[in-house]
C-alpha cells in the first residue's frame, strides 16, 4: 500500500513526518508513506494558500499511485477548499480511503456525501508524538493495510452504519450541501477546547437540525480541555447530551473512545 499525506488545514513539522515515516518503516516495511511538500508550507494560519492546499490534495487524491490519503493535521482551513476540489476529483479518487478527524471532518463529510472513496475518523499523520508507542498510528495502519479491526471504536460492534465528527465541525456543516445524509447512522461526536455553554449551544443545533432527522442514535466521545465557563454551568456534559438526545428524539447510546485524546479509535463511515 502507498499512503499519501496532505495538509488541507494547518502545517506539520518535518520532525513529526520523519517520526511517522520511521514508525512505518519499522512496522510496515513493505509499504510506503509519502508526505506532500505542501505539508510543510506555512502562510499565516494555514499550510500554504488555499489554492496550494487544494492543488496538493487533488494531486494525491487523483493519483492512481496512491491507495489512501492520510490527512496530516487539523486546526482550521479544509472547508475553504471544498468548493474548489470536490468537482475536480476523478475516478481514482473514488478508490481511495481518506482518514483524519477534527477539521478534516469537512473533507470526510463532503467526500461521504458524494460517495467518493471510503472515509474514517481516526488519528492523523502528525499524531505520533515524542516517546509515543504509536498505538494510535498503529490502529490506523493496521486497519488500512491489514483490515485489522482491533483499533475500531467498540460501539461499532452493533453493526449499524456510523459517522463521526468533531461537534464544532458538525455544527458548521449543518445547513450546507457538504453534510452527508446520515439517516439510520449512529452519529459519533467529540469536542475540545470549548466552554460548556458553547457545547450546549452546538448540541441545540444538532438536536434541531432537519438534516439530521433519521439518525439512529448518538454516541459521545471525549470532551477534553474544556475552557472556563465563567461560572458554574449547572450541568455536566453527560447530563447535557442526555437532555439534547431526548429533545432530538433519538437514543443516547453512551460514551465512545474517540476525540482529541490518546484513546482515539477508528470510526469508518458507513458500515465498518
Amino acid at each position: 500500500m502507498r499512503i499519501g499525506v496532505v495538509a488541507p488545514a494547518r502545517t506539520v513539522s518535518r520532525e513529526s513526518a520523519l517520526r511517522l515515516s520511521a514508525f512505518m518503516a519499522l512496522t510496515y516495511p513493505d509499504h510506503e508513506i509519502v508526505f506532500h511538500p505542501q505539508c510543510f508550507m506555512e502562510q499565516g494560519h494555514f499550510a500554504g494558500p488555499d489554492e496550494v492546499r487544494a492543488r496538493a490534495f487533488l494531486e494525491f487524491a487523483n493519483d492512481t499511485g496512491f491507495d489512501a490519503i492520510w490527512f496530516a493535521r487539523g486546526g482550521y482551513g479544509s472547508n475553504r477548499i471544498l468548493e474548489n476540489v470536490m468537482p475536480q476529483l476523478n475516478v481514482s479518487a473514488g478508490h481511495k480511503t481518506y482518514i483524519g478527524f477534527s477539521d478534516m471532518g469537512f473533507m470526510l463529510g463532503a467526500l461521504y456525501a458524494r460517495r467518493i472513496g471510503r472515509q474514517a475518523h481516526g488519528p492523523m499523520a502528525s499524531s505520533l508524538g515524542r516517546n509515543d508507542k504509536g498505538e494510535g498510528a498503529g490502529w490506523v495502519l493496521g486497519w488500512l493495510i491489514d483490515g485489522d479491526k482491533s483499533g475500531l471504536e467498540p460501539g461499532l460492534a452493533d453493526g449499524r452504519p456510523a459517522a463521526a465528527f468533531n461537534l464544532s465541525i458538525l455544527d458548521a456543516l449543518i445547513g450546507t450541501k457538504w453534510l452527508p445524509d446520515l439517516t439510520d447512522h449512529v452519529l459519533y461526536i467529540e469536542e475540545v477546547d470549548e466552554p460548556l455553554y458553547r457545547i450546549d449551544r452546538m448540541l441545540f443545533n444538532m438536536a434541531h437540525a432537519t438534516q439530521l432527522k433519521g439518525v439512529a442514535g448518538v454516541r459521545l466521545g471525549a470532551v477534553s480541555e474544556v475552557k472556563d465557563n465563567g461560572n458554574d454551568f449547572g450541568e455536566t456534559i453527560d447530563q447535557m447530551i442526555v437532555r439534547w438526545c431526548r429533545e432530538m428524539g433519538v437514543p443516547y447510546l453512551g460514551r465512545a473512545e474517540i476525540g482529541h485524546v490518546e484513546l482515539n479509535k477508528v470510526v469508518p463511515f458507513g458500515v465498518a
